[in-house]
């Protein structure tokens, strides 16, 4: 069986600042590449502290997925890269608003630095959302 793989671009996430694509779908299954707190449009980095950059990281993981055919409901498993881990705590409480209730698997990394002095970087795998008739 052979699956094909459809890019995903969405004007209402950052682009890519390098050879990435936003997102990929092949199958059922939806891999985002990792979201660092940049404004759609603008490519810059948000200006705050680790709750506001997490915010935006999840608001430009959700609409990557929106436009592949899913949603933050969908996401099965995430990876957090943080270059402080004792930020843990305060990125939980904005990550945990996005998934009320039946969190997807995650693993959270401590990394040396992120690309444009980011704090915080998020990636995800989810499933397509399937409309049954």
């Amino acid at each position: 069986m052979s699956l094909k793989r459809e890019i995903i671009a969405t004007q209402n996430a950052p682009a890519a600042i390098g050879p990435y694509s936003q997102g990929v779908k092949v199958g059922d299954l939806i891999y985002t590449a990792g979201q660092i707190p940049l404004t759609p449009g603008t490519g810059k980095l948000i200006e705050g502290g680790i709750e506001e950059q997490t915010r935006q990281v999840m608001q430009n993981l959700a609409n990557v997925l929106e436009a592949a055919g899913s949603s933050l409901a969908h996401v099965v498993k995430t990876t957090i890269f943080v270059t402080n881990l004792g930020d843990f705590t305060a990125i939980n409480k904005v990550y945990g608003s996005f998934f009320a209730s039946d969190p997807p698997a995650r693993s959270t990394v401590q990394v040396a630095a992120l690309p444009m002095g980011a704090n915080v970087e998020i990636e995800a795998v989810a499933i397509k959302v399937i409309h049954q008739s």
